[in-house]
């Protein structure tokens, strides 16, 4: 690579402020979005929808809520009722209620109105920056986190155990159960002959020792479980029990009061 091209001239020279003020408070966050923006679409907007988020500080959970896109030509509501309820059945087993659920009215049906990308933190490979360009200046805050959001669907998991039971109904008549008729033509087995029963001998006494499964937690405590697979079930657990905060959520456009903080705080670093 040539380094003294032409065409690559000197612009202009930037005094660099940098500031580590905010350590710890400035993540990253990756959507799975391509080339668009996170944002509402026009016909969730044009009800008054907006993007909602929510966060688990002990486990550093984040979730932020897109309501869907509504147009007839791309959304099934037959569908999204079915993944309504759900979703209202899963949160209800893993105690994951939202706000906004609570406002639904007495006999409605549920509906699938928003999608939910959860956070997963991942390690970062390298020192990342948070650069903001103002009256000539770069100020420069560090990244502490990186987290990357996904679609989340266990909700599905739900609605197979739904279908599965549904099957399993439907076949459960009595003609099916005792299978096909039998052949007349083959020989009929000649029944099993009946055991002789043994006789008893004395009783003994035997001491039996009874473990408790579970603990208070409802995490098994048995030989059968690997540390490993007990730590993971008990971080699981410990998510669960988690209250959920709310918070506001800004798209693209930072809000001039925290631009104004950036910098503010590499000014006086």
């Amino acid at each position: 690579m040539d380094l003294n091209h032409e065409d690559d001239q000197l612009i202009a020279v930037l005094p660099i402020h940098y500031s580590n003020a905010l350590d710890g408070d400035i993540h990253l966050h990756q959507f799975p979005l391509l080339t668009r923006p996170l944002q509402v679409p026009p016909s969730a907007a044009a009800s008054g929808k907006r993007i909602r988020a929510r966060l688990k500080p002990g486990v550093r959970r984040l979730e932020i809520h897109v309501p869907v896109d509504t147009r007839p030509e791309v959304w099934n509501t037959e569908r999204s009722k079915e993944l309504g309820f759900a979703r209202d059945a899963d949160d209800r087993e893993k105690n994951q209620q939202t706000v906004a659920k609570g406002k639904q009215r007495e006999g409605e049906e549920s509906r699938l109105s928003e999608i939910r990308m959860r956070s997963e933190q991942i390690p970062q490979t390298s020192a990342y920056v948070l650069g903001v360009v103002r009256d000539g200046r770069l100020h420069l805050h560090p990244i502490s986190e990186t987290h990357q959001l996904r679609p989340t669907l266990t909700y599905m998991d739900v609605l197979t155990r739904k279908t599965k039971r549904s099957k399993q109904g439907a076949g459960s008549d009595d003609d099916s159960d005792d299978g096909p008729p039998p052949d007349p033509d083959e020989p009929q087995q000649a029944p099993a002959p009946k055991k002789e029963k043994k006789a008893t001998g004395e009783a003994k006494e035997v001491q039996v020792a009874v473990r408790k499964a579970v603990d208070d937690r409802g995490i098994p405590t048995g030989g059968g479980i690997t540390s490993v697979r007990r730590e993971m079930l008990l971080a699981l657990r410990s998510e669960e029990d988690e209250q959920w905060d709310d918070y506001t959520f800004y798209g693209g456009e930072v809000g001039p009061s925290l631009l104004s903080l950036l910098l503010a705080l590499t000014k006086l670093a």
